[in-house]
């Protein structure tokens, strides 16, 4: 039997294992122009144009007003990625431990315990009061590896035994973490940055990427 390597993977959230900008969304409640309001400020932290701690305030106070109960409604239903339950599965089965790590918010983060088996989530808080949004609880800020160092550490991961999938200029610092990195359907800045490169919206091509960089053994399992 292969022996096992004890690993982990620490995945974006919006655009990785989510196949759905949350905001954006949300906007499109209100209306066209503010839907392309908060999708062009969107695409700009992305691309790492403009500070993200400011743009994420900024399409937050942009919404206020929006109903607690369409804004969870809209948040149960964004579509998982395609691939991601079954690229989960697999990684649950070798005995990976799996960290999410999102600028977004709990209201479509803590679904991804239950539907990918992910083992700890970061993210940020949406505040409503008297039933409507209001504003925003930063938890998580743009260098996301802070968020997750001490974690990673006291579970004893190196960064050799580290793979780290993103696909926003946001998120490079997470790199830092890793031994192996990969861009799924990535801006150019991380397409230049990572190891390797997913430009299919499918998740579970990550288990051909990780075989071949790991071999047999990380996706081996016990019998």
């Amino acid at each position: 039997m292969l022996t096992q390597r004890k690993m982990l993977a620490v995945f974006d959230v919006e655009g990785v294992l989510l196949n759905a900008e949350y905001l954006p969304v949300l906007a499109s409640l209100v209306g066209p122009e503010k839907e392309k309001e908060i999708w062009d400020i969107t695409k700009a932290g992305i691309r790492g144009e403009i500070n993200w701690e400011e743009g994420l305030v900024k399409r937050v106070h942009a919404l206020r007003g929006i109903e607690y109960e369409k804004a969870k409604k809209l948040a149960e239903n964004l579509e998982i990625m395609p691939g991601a339950k079954e690229m989960c599965t697999a990684l649950k089965k070798a005995g990976w431990k799996m960290i999410a790590v999102s600028g977004g918010f709990t209201i479509i983060t803590d679904r991804l315990k239950k539907d990918l088996g992910i083992d700890k989530i970061f993210s940020n808080e949406l505040i409503f009061k008297a039933g409507r949004l209001e504003d925003v609880k930063l938890n998580v800020t743009s260098d996301k590896a802070a968020a997750i160092e001490s974690t990673v550490r006291d579970w004893g991961f190196k960064n050799d035994d580290t793979v780290v999938v993103v696909d926003g200029a946001n998120d490079l610092k997470l790199f830092r973490l890793a031994g192996y990195t990969v861009g799924f359907c990535p801006v150019e800045v991380v397409k230049e940055r990572a190891d390797d490169t997913i430009e299919v919206r499918d998740l579970s091509i990550l288990l051909h990427l990780l075989e071949k960089k790991f071999g047999k053994a990380v996706l081996a399992t016990s019998n």
